[in-house]
């Protein structure tokens, strides 16, 4: 399946690309009327448009990869799943009645392999969003999720989770119905599981609504995902009374892949297309397949023993502090 996408959003602080752009477009549309070959002119913006979006991108802010990280046209689980898997068979309900549509899970091919694949599915317009929740999982969908993982350790699947959410679902119904245990029980079921674990944060990744599926053996993010213990905003909103000021709480938090990559949080920055994920589905989905497979191969050469051993020191190395 072919995707290509163009900017449907324009970001602020891109919008000197877009002036660029509309220039171009005006020497294009003179030429063709007037005749005049403007071919230097326009190669040289188009120059001018490429050096400004490389340098513009290579030094964006945390508040600025916040805004990429939720841009509406950000592929989505199922997108990749169309792109990375084959033969994918989804998997419903938590056994106990319900089905959140918000996490979707089933038995799929990568590269010949069979893999449980579970993700975080948003969707792109407000139908889908109340379909998927907004992407925010309810505990049925953390026990829909234990439950395939408990099917891929039976049978011996490697599991690959796909993260993308602002957060588990914070209403009254979840919270009646046991959202913080749901968690934690995905929490210390999943640093119990014997088979390879992959987790790739591709959007948003916040607080427990991301860490119930990302106890993993391999984390990566996506260049321009956030991975963070609360939102920018709600930090904000804590700490100064005001949530405006969530740019300088994104900057406090290191929530981009390089300060989480240097602080040993994940393990691998995943490059995206310049622009972002959304501009190119194709090449950011075959950016994480690579990812995917190398880890994979080099996991299945440990002992199950193994795997929990180095996943548990793995999760209990991070938050390390020094005493004086």
């Amino acid at each position: 399946m072919e995707y290509k996408k163009e900017m449907a959003q324009v970001l602020d602080f891109e919008k000197p690309i877009v002036e660029i752009q509309k220039k171009i477009d005006e020497l294009k549309k003179m030429s063709e009327e007037s005749g005049m070959d403007l071919n230097n002119q326009i190669k040289d913006f188009e120059k001018q448009a490429q050096d400004y979006k490389k340098e513009l991108y290579s030094k964006l802010k945390p508040s600025q990869k916040l805004q990429i990280a939720r841009h509406p046209e950000r592929p989505k689980f199922l997108d990749y799943v169309d792109l990375i898997c084959e033969n994918f068979i989804e998997f419903h309900g938590d056994r106990e009645g319900m089905d959140d549509r918000a996490i979707i899970g089933g038995i799929a091919k990568i590269d010949n392999r069979p893999v449980m694949i579970i993700g975080i599915q948003k969707g792109k317009n407000t139908k889908e969003n109340l379909e998927y929740n907004f992407g925010m999982p309810q505990p049925q969908g953390y026990r829909k999720a234990l439950r395939l993982f408990k099917h891929a350790n039976k049978f011996n699947l490697p599991i690959v989770t796909i993260i993308d959410t602002p957060g588990a679902y914070p209403g009254i119904k979840a919270e009646e119905t046991g959202q913080g245990a749901a968690i934690a029980m995905n929490l210390r079921e999943m640093s119990k599981l014997t088979v390879p674990i992959v987790s790739i944060i591709t959007g948003e990744g916040c607080s427990g609504g991301a860490l119930g599926l990302a106890v993993a053996d391999r984390v990566m993010m996506l260049e321009h995902a956030y991975y963070t213990v609360i939102s920018p905003e709600g930090c904000a909103s804590i700490l100064w009374r005001d949530a405006s000021k969530f740019a300088d709480a994104a900057e406090a938090l290191k929530i981009t892949s390089k300060d989480l990559l240097e602080l040993g949080i994940i393990d691998e920055e995943i490059s995206e297309p310049l622009g972002g994920a959304h501009c190119d589905y194709n090449e950011t989905a075959s950016n994480m397949k690579k990812s995917i497979v190398k880890a994979i191969n080099e996991l299945i050469k440990k002992s199950p023993e193994t795997l929990k051993a180095e996943r548990y020191n793995k999760f209990r190395a991070m938050g390390r502090f020094i005493e004086k």
